[in-house]
């Protein structure tokens, strides 16, 4: 992440989130999808070929609600994990929008 990386080069950073702290993949797009592919590829599996595996039972059950659940735990996860880099980086975190409406104006302040 390149405010990461300028805070590490010793540069006073902020970044403005409209809504999700990591981005959109991370938190509804790509993150979950993969995480929930995974589980649809092991049911596949357990209920297609589980005997090419030597893998036998008797009532298997599949839980979408379970599935849904862990991907949700899987991008909150990794989105505590963005918020804990921003912060050991002191990076700045404003919740909202932004303009550009003069140069070296920070948010908050008035005048330029």
């Amino acid at each position: 992440m390149a405010a990461i990386r300028a805070a590490q080069l010793g540069k006073e950073v902020s970044i403005i989130e409209k809504e999700f702290l990591g981005g959109v993949c991370l938190n509804v797009g790509c993150i979950p999808s993969k995480s929930l592919l995974k589980n649809a590829d092991l049911a596949h599996t357990l209920t297609k070929q589980a005997k090419t595996f030597g893998i036998s039972f008797d009532n298997l059950q599949l839980d979408y609600a379970a599935a849904v659940k862990r991907s949700r735990q899987v991008s909150k996860r990794l989105t505590k994990g963005v918020e804990f880099l921003l912060k050991k980086n002191e990076i700045t975190v404003y919740n909202g929008t932004a303009d550009f409406t003069a140069p070296n104006r920070r948010p908050g302040q008035n005048g330029g």
